[in-house]
């Protein structure tokens, strides 16, 4: 499961590893609404994310890291929002996994500095997806999915390759 947080959307992606193939068995975005205290909207995530957890049973979940920018605020947000994600598979004991924006984009379009559309196009090909994910919090999850499913699919490799 990958996750793309922030306090006003997180987007989630599931997808499912078979061999070589990636295929996505889900993906959306958690929309929280502005007009709420900051800890209803982290209570609201936590939850939509516990529930996708037992939906899917993922074996691992993975979590774009905090790019800071220039706006220290919205990267305390996003933080929050990891936060509740992170306790959210903790207390399933599903472990965690993070990846720079930078990482995720080399994953799933080759460099790191690829644009928002290149991912989303990217992401509905490597996935085999019939249409584009609906928004780029869910294209981003995905891409996070599709990182963290190659990086473990190459330690699995390796981990082989030195126990053969």
């Amino acid at each position: 499961m990958g996750i793309d947080p922030g306090v006003a959307n997180t987007g989630f992606g599931v997808v499912r590893v078979a061999g070589s193939r990636m295929t996505a068995i889900d993906g959306g975005t958690v929309e929280i609404p502005s007009d709420i205290p900051a800890e209803q909207r982290l209570l609201r995530i936590h939850d939509s994310i516990c529930e996708l957890i037992e939906w899917h049973e993922p074996h691992s979940l993975a979590l774009e890291s905090i790019y800071f920018g220039r706006n220290v605020r919205s990267a305390i947000g996003v933080g929050q929002a990891r936060g509740v994600v992170m306790l959210a598979a903790a207390s399933r004991d599903i472990p965690c996994f993070d990846y720079t924006p930078q990482a995720v984009k080399l994953a799933v379009c080759g460099t790191g500095g690829a644009a928002k559309d290149q991912v989303k196009h990217m992401v509905g090909v490597l996935l085999s997806l019939p249409v584009e994910p609906p928004s780029d919090h869910a294209a981003d999850a995905l891409a996070v999915a599709v990182c963290h499913a190659s990086h473990a699919r190459a330690e699995q490799a390796a981990e082989a390759a030195v126990a053969g």
